[in-house]
This record gives C-alpha cells, structure tokens and sequence, in this order.
C-alpha cells in the first residue's frame, strides 16, 4: 500500500489557515508555481477541490473548512512528536519565541516588567507581544498565538484558563484639577465634570454608568477614544474625567502627572486571565511561560497605588 506524502499535511495546514494560494507559497517559502502543484496534489490525494474561485477571491469548500482543525492539530501533535521526549527543561539555556496576544493597556502595564524578568530567567526565550482587536479564540486554535490574555469572553470549551490577577476601574485627572485636591469624590462631584470614554467600538457608556444610574445620575460625555492610552493623554491635558483599569497605571510613564481616585460608585472587578489551547498543556516550555506569566503578574498587584 502506497503511504500518503506527509509532507503535504504541513501544505495543507497553511493553505486551510491562509485560504489563498499566494499567502500559502509566501509564508512556505515557495513559489507560486510551486504552490499551485501542491494544490494539484492535495486535491489528488483527499478527493476535494479544497479551495474555489468565488468573484475574485478563492474560498474553501465545507470539506476543507469541517478538517480545517483536525489538520492543524495532526500538525501540531506531529510537531510534538519530533521534539525531544524529556519532559524537564532547561530555562536559562532554552531558545523559543512565544506569542502572546494581549491589549494595549495591558502590555503598557505589565509587558516592562515580564521582558526584563525573561531577561534574566531565560535569556534566550523572546516575548512576542501581538494586537487583540477582538476577542475570539480563532488565534489560539489555529496555533498562531502561545496564549491569550484578558476577559475570556468568546473563548471555546475546550480553552483552557488561569486568573492572573484581578482589576479594578479607578478615575483620573490632572492635578490641576478640582477632584484631585479632594480626600473622596461623591457621585455627584463625579458628574459634575465632563469625562472621556475609551472603547475600540465607539460605545457611549461604560462600567461605571450602571452604578450611576441606580443613584439616579448620569454623567456627561465630551469625548470618545480608542483606548485607555488616549484616554489618559485627553485628561493629562483637559478637564475630563477618564476611567481606567488600576493596572494600567503601574508602569505609564505619566503616572506622576496625573491624580488618581477611587469611583463613588461600583464596578464590576475585572478578572485577567491567561487563556491556552489544550495542545500546549503538557509541554514544558509552554508550562514554563504560564507559571512565569502568574508568578511575575500577581507580584504587581501588590504595587499598585491608588
């Protein structure tokens, strides 16, 4: 019986991942030719035309998007096959890129303090921090991500996850301003000034306006931002009121500027998680980084300062 060509398994994987023939060859290294004749092959071997012209565009049949997953972890179980079998490892002398995939604030905040400590653990382990412009589990599936940080929200059943710390939303302003000289802000000193929402989606209101509206208040917007660091900037250099989260504040390098203080009303506390595909589980450098992640992060906690 004539054995399938595996190497056509790790084609296949970045051709379902990428839905394109030029994606696949750039990111293999190949030409385009050369790609186009693999595509012949791999339609040879599973039977299926696996991707079609639709308009302008190629899409990929249902067959090749129902084994889209199972082709990505036979990938990464083949892969994990290959390596060494010994389950101890030697940090200080290991080299791995890791991705980890986390908001602004977020590596503002804790990404100074997790480089320089891999620096000194593990000298040649590289953090790769990326952009979440969205919550969803598709980089963690697909392998491109080592792991994801934040609110877990649309994450799949089978992702695993591990609180990291949790946060709090607090209030800032200048120090010029009126609030900052005050031992406690009241609800209504609160809503007495203007105020600067950060949300990627445009939002109008923010945690802190259910709590308000049960005291029978509202507060006024004057801007609105893309995110905390912007929202920082506006009330570094306005009379806005911006809301944070308090781990923002650890390392921003305008921290001195600006006065910090507790809400008048609840919010709920933010749980920070770090987020894996159970591919990663047992394997000893990924093990590595979440301990490395949870130990480093919850010793910031305690630092924080109002």
């Amino acid at each position: 019986m004539d054995e399938p060509d595996l190497n056509l398994l790790f084609a296949l994987n970045v051709l379902l991942a990428e839905g394109s023939v030029a994606a696949a060859a750039r990111r293999l290294g190949l030409s385009a030719s050369a790609m186009s004749r693999t595509l012949s092959r791999l339609r040879e071997t599973t039977g299926d035309p696996l991707l079609v012209r639709a308009g302008r565009n190629m899409v990929l049949t249902p067959y090749a998007q129902a084994i889209r997953e199972r082709t990505q972890n036979a990938v990464f179980a083949a892969r994990a096959v290959l390596r060494p079998a010994s389950s101890t490892l030697d940090i200080a002398n290991h080299e791995q890129m890791f991705t980890i995939r986390a908001n602004d604030g977020f590596v503002e905040a804790l990404g100074p303090v997790l480089v320089a400590e891999a620096a000194k653990a593990a000298p040649g382990v590289l953090l790769r921090f990326v952009s979440k412009p969205e919550k969803t589990d598709k980089p963690l599936r697909e392998g491109r991500v080592d792991l994801e940080i934040g609110v877990p929200g649309e994450m799949g059943p089978e992702i695993r996850l591990q609180l990291l710390f949790r946060d709090r939303f607090v209030g800032v302003v200048n120090h010029g301003h009126p609030l900052a000289a005050m031992a406690e802000v009241t609800a209504e000193h609160y809503v007495a000034w203007g105020h600067v929402v950060a949300s990627r989606r445009g939002l109008l209101t923010g945690p802190v306006d259910e709590g308000l509206a049960e005291a029978g208040l509202s507060r006024k917007v004057a801007a609105i931002v893309p995110g905390f660091p912007a929202a920082l900037a506006v009330a570094r250099n306005t009379d806005l009121i911006a809301l944070v989260p308090a781990s923002f504040l650890i390392n921003h390098p305008a921290r001195d500027a600006l006065s910090v203080f507790e809400l008048p009303v609840k919010t709920a506390a933010i749980s920070i998680s770090q987020m894996w595909h159970p591919r990663s589980e047992v394997d000893p450098a990924h093990r590595w980084l979440r301990q490395f992640m949870l130990k480093v992060c919850r010793a910031q906690v305690p630092q924080w300062d109002k």
